[in-house]
C-alpha cells in the first residue's frame, strides 16, 4: 500500500551546491513559521501576550540536502488559507484562529528562496495533526516519509478528536506516502531511530517519541552547525526542557492533556529529552509551537516570512 521509496531528481534552483564538502557541511537548515495559531487563552498560553489570545509558532525546517530540498513538517497550506472551513474543523478554527496569511506558507517561503515546489523532494513529518500536514497537497513531487503506528491510527478516524485533528482533506498526497517502523539496534544518542530514509541524506532520520500522537517522531538533522532535533509536539514550552525546574504555562499544559492519545508516554520521552538536553547540549533541541525557539533560530520576529541571505554568505554555496 505505502511506497518505500522514491528516485530522487536535481531540482531545477537557482543556486547549486559545492561538491567539495563533506555531506552534513552541505546541508543548510532554515526556520520557518508556518503560520501562527493564536489560541484563545493570552498569556496563559504564550507566557507574553497581553491579548484574550496568545500566539503560538509553527515551526517547520527546510534542509538543503545535496542536490535536493527536504521539508520537515509542512504547517498549513495554500488551500487551508484559501478554504479553511472545507479543510479545518470548526471546533480548532475556533479554538486556535489560526493567522492565515499566504506568504507565511512553506511553499511561499521556499519561493523567497529562490526555489520552487517541485524542488522539495521529500517531506517528513512528526506527525500528521492539520498544523503539521496541510502543506502536503503544496508539494506534488514530494516523497512523504513518517512512522507506520502514525497512519495506522490516523485513518481510523475512531474518537470525535481523532476526526477533528486528523483531517483526509489534507491528504491528496497519500499514494506517495512511505512509513517506517523503528529498527531493532538503531539508535540515536540512546533513542530509537530510523535511518536511512531511502532517497534521503543518512543525516536525516526518524526518532520515534510517542505519545502527543501514537507515531509521534523527532526528525533528527545533522546540518553545518551540528545535529538539530525537530521535536514536534513532544513539548510546547521551551521551559519543560528545563533540567532542573521543568515548567509550562497553565493554558498549554491543559492543551497537551487534551491533545495526549498516550499520556504517560508522553512525559516519559519528554524526560528522555530533557535528559538528552543535560547530556548533550550540542543538540539543538526544538518543538513546533514555542514561539521564543523559532524566533531565535529564524533570527526574526514570528510574523515575517524568511529572509534569503546572500549567496556568499551560504558555506558551500556557489552563485
Amino acid at each position: 500500500m505505502f511506497p518505500t521509496h522514491a528516485t530522487a531528481r536535481a531540482p531545477a534552483r537557482h543556486r547549486t551546491l559545492a561538491r567539495h564538502l563533506l555531506p552534513w557541511e552541505c546541508m543548510r537548515v532554515h526556520h520557518l513559521n508556518c503560520i501562527s495559531s493564536c489560541p484563545l487563552g493570552g498569556r496563559l498560553i504564550d507566557g507574553r501576550s497581553n491579548s484574550l489570545r496568545g500566539k503560538l509558532a509553527c515551526h517547520c525546517i527546510l534542509v538543503e540536502a545535496g542536490d535536493e530540498l527536504v521539508l520537515l513538517d509542512t504547517g498549513y497550506g495554500l488551500l487551508d488559507v484559501q478554504a479553511p472551513a472545507e479543510r479545518l474543523s470548526r471546533f480548532f478554527l475556533r479554538l486556535l484562529d489560526p493567522e492565515f496569511r499566504e506568504e507565511m506558507t512553506a511553499v511561499r517561503q521556499i519561493e523567497r528562496l529562490g526555489y520552487s515546489a517541485t524542488d522539495v523532494r521529500h517531506v517528513v513529518l512528526t506527525h500528521l495533526d492539520f498544523d503539521h500536514a496541510g502543506g502536503l497537497d503544496d508539494f506534488p513531487e514530494a516523497r512523504v516519509h513518517m512512522m507506520r503506528s502514525e497512519v495506522q491510527d490516523a485513518i481510523k478516524q475512531q474518537s470525535w478528536l481523532d476526526r477533528q485533528r486528523f483531517r483526509p482533506q489534507q491528504w491528496s498526497s497519500y499514494p506517495r506516502w512511505s512509513v517506517y517502523e523503528p529498527l531493532a539496534g538503531e539508535s540515536w544518542f540512546g533513542f530509537d531511530c530510523v535511518r536511512n530514509l531511502p532517497g534521503m541524506s543518512p543525516e536525516i532520520l526518524l526518532v520515534p517519541l510517542i505519545g502527543h500522537t501514537l507515531g509521534h517522531a523527532g526528525i533528527a538533522v545533522r546540518g553545518e552547525t551540528g545535529w538539530v532535533l525537530l521535536a514536534g509536539d513532544a513539548y510546547f514550552d521551551h521551559d519543560e526542557l528545563d533540567p532542573e525546574q521543568p515548567r509550562c504555562t497553565p493554558g498549554l499544559r491543559v492543551y497537551q492533556w487534551m491533545m495526549d492519545k498516550d499520556h504517560k508516554q508522553r512525559r516519559a520521552n519528554q524526560a528522555r529529552l530533557r535528559e538528552l538536553r543535560r547530556n548533550h547540549p550540542e543538540i539543538h533541541i526544538v518543538c513546533s509551537h514555542d514561539p521564543r525557539e523559532l524566533e531565535a533560530d529564524a533570527g526574526h520576529p514570528l510574523d515575517i516570512p524568511v529572509v534569503p541571505a546572500p549567496p556568499e554568505e551560504l558555506p558551500g554555496i556557489q552563485p
